[in-house]
């Protein structure tokens, strides 16, 4: 029987300072695991030119987060990743949870401040707030024996960095490299991704669920992570291998610094069919998480613990 204190309602004013704080804290402060990942880069880089652009990154995320401003001027499509324990209560429902985060959006937008990046799709009407229609969007994820909700906001550029291709499974692994290969000249060639870029992959299930475990692998996997499964944290390091060895570096230029990771998230599929997408998350990374326990206090961090074991559960259960 739970207790009083694990039954008690999460207060929606407490989603919406969270939703707030890491709206600020996203566009802001640029995650450790990825700012390592650049640093490390810094030592292997070999070509003049794009170790000072990679210097440049780093200073320029030191002054944003000193200044308490954007890292970057287009500061893409917030979003947010809801992971809310089993035994969680919400006060007024998850109505409204989606209500405060919301809020928070246009909030934000006019506090940190963001670029209203949101419009009509054929009137361009724009709100100035980043929300509208299906705006901003919210994705939802479970865990078993927990009274908490984690949210995690994700800031990506909405224009670039994604494809998708039906491969088949005659197509195999080196189909697999093939597409991945292919997609990065182009997204390098023509100016489509600000590399360095974690670089997410989405192998398998339906075509939309392709597309959208290939870009949670991007947003809400550190750098350094690999997946337990070990035929796909090889895949993972192969991938990575190749898209740092085709001669671009860091926003194009020549250099051996474009992918600063790779993960892959699967899904089973159908037998005559392995789709797969592939999605870049920009040279800024930025993504934030509050975890919100049910006396309403509020911790912080970069690490959206996304990809639980209960996430990619497997069997029957």
């Amino acid at each position: 029987m739970l207790t009083q204190e694990r039954t008690r309602a999460i207060p929606a004013e407490a989603i919406e300072a969270a939703g707030l704080e890491i709206m600020k804290k996203a566009a802001i402060e640029i995650p450790r695991d990825y700012l390592d990942g650049i640093r490390g880069m810094m030592a292997t880089e070999k070509n003049e030119l794009s170790r000072f652009v990679l210097e440049a990154m780093v200073e320029n995320w030191e002054v944003a987060e000193e200044d308490r401003r954007a890292m970057c001027a287009d500061t893409g499509l917030p979003r947010y990743y809801v992971k809310a324990g089993n035994e969680a209560v919400v006060e007024g429902g998850f109505v409204a949870l989606e209500r405060a985060l919301r809020r928070a959006t246009a909030q934000a937008t006019h506090d940190v401040p963001l670029r209203p990046n949101r419009v009509h799709p054929l009137s361009r009407k724009d709100h100035d707030n980043n929300v509208g229609i299906l705006a901003p969007e919210i994705e939802y994820s479970f865990e078993p024996g927990a009274d908490w909700l984690d949210i995690t906001t994700v800031h990506k550029g909405g224009l670039f960095g994604t494809d998708y291709r039906m491969l088949f499974p005659g197509d195999g692994k080196d189909g697999i490299k093939r597409f991945f290969l292919d997609t990065l000249m182009q997204f390098g060639r023509r100016g489509l991704a600000c590399q360095p870029a974690i670089v997410g992959v989405g192998l398998g299930g339906a075509k939309d669920t392709a597309m959208v475990i290939g870009k949670q692998a991007a947003c809400l996997r550190p750098v350094g992570d690999r997946h337990p499964d070990p035929q796909v944290a090889a895949l993972e390091a192969e991938l990575k291998a190749i898209g740092n060895n085709i001669g671009m570096g860091p926003m194009g230029f020549v250099g051996s610094s474009m992918v600063v990771d790779c993960h892959v998230e699967i899904a089973y599929t159908h037998t005559g069919g392995m789709p797969m997408s592939v999605h870049t998350f920009c040279l800024s990374s930025r993504r934030a998480t509050a975890r919100i326990h049910s006396d309403g206090s509020i911790t912080y961090r970069t690490d959206p613990q996304w990809f639980t074991d209960y996430h990619r559960r497997e069997g029957i259960e």
